[in-house]
């Protein structure tokens, strides 16, 4: 039998939502380990960095969203981590960021990362204001790309999750940023409108990001960021129809447990 999965959720400094996400990886099947990040930059920790396979980065609002949603916390670890993270990344493991995770993911240069070669730690993406400015939160549909080349959404296609935020617009630098992105499968999820087409327009896109998009990956598919909350939707019934339509929400896995099993399947 091989051994759990090993994964490592970086908590403090008013990120939140830790324990919803380390229970989703628990259910299935892998050992975690919440670690402040006082003690990861001083390498107070169970294991080096390298030695795990998976490191979340979860939502909330990291050191009160100052300066811009993410900034603080990316710059933080990219001064005293970058080097772990680089051989972590470079053994095969994997990072998922799930809202003020993703922004720390952009920020820290990790998504949608070079082209080719290691990750060099420069910003490429920003998350802005969401086009009707204010916080939002409600559930979504979102849709699997079918060009994406993630592990973490690998056999999904529609996933419902909500989404809670009031600054989750993806913005690249240029059209042809956009348009490289989307050729080469780093688009992982859009958000569908009723009729199940991706959609910029408000409600059913909560930001108004071109081309729906709500998640990314980096080019080996191995990092994950994504604006909505796959953490809250580990058990039938947290879907907000689960009383009207309670035996067709059992008859499958909740969606964002998923993902997260999607993303410790293969090691």
């Amino acid at each position: 039998m091989s051994a759990p999965v090993r994964v490592l959720i970086p908590v403090g400094f008013g990120f939140n939502a830790e324990d919803e996400t380390a229970a989703a990886f628990r259910m299935v099947g892998a050992e975690v380990d919440q670690v402040h990040l006082t003690d990861l930059f001083a390498r107070r920790q169970p294991r080096p960095i390298p030695q795990y396979q998976v490191v979340a980065f979860v939502g909330g609002f990291s050191y009160g969203d100052h300066v811009a949603g993410g900034l603080v916390a990316a710059t933080r670890i990219r001064a005293h981590l970058r080097d772990d993270l680089s051989a972590f990344l470079a053994g095969g493991g994997r990072l998922i960021g799930i809202c003020n995770g993703c922004q720390v993911l952009a920020r820290l240069g990790l998504l949608p990362g070079p082209e080719e070669g290691p990750p060099d730690f420069e910003a490429r993406l920003d998350l802005a204001n969401n086009d009707r400015l204010g916080y939002r939160d409600a559930w979504v549909r979102l849709g699997v790309d079918r060009k994406s080349t993630c592990v973490w959404t690998r056999g999904l296609s529609t996933i419902q999750v909500p989404a809670r935020h009031g600054e989750g617009r993806f913005v690249l630098g240029s059209q042809a940023a956009l348009d490289r992105l989307e050729h080469r499968g780093q688009v992982a999820l859009r958000y569908l409108d009723t009729a199940g087409k991706p959609t910029e327009a408000w409600p059913d896109n909560p930001n108004g990001s071109t081309g729906g998009i709500a998640a990314v990956t980096d080019a080996t598919g191995r990092i994950l960021g994504l604006m909505p909350h796959p953490e809250a939707f580990l058990y039938p019934w947290q879907h907000p129809d689960y009383s009207r339509r309670k035996k067709e929400i059992e008859a499958r896995e909740p969606d964002g447990l998923a993902i997260f099993r999607a993303g410790v399947t293969g090691f």
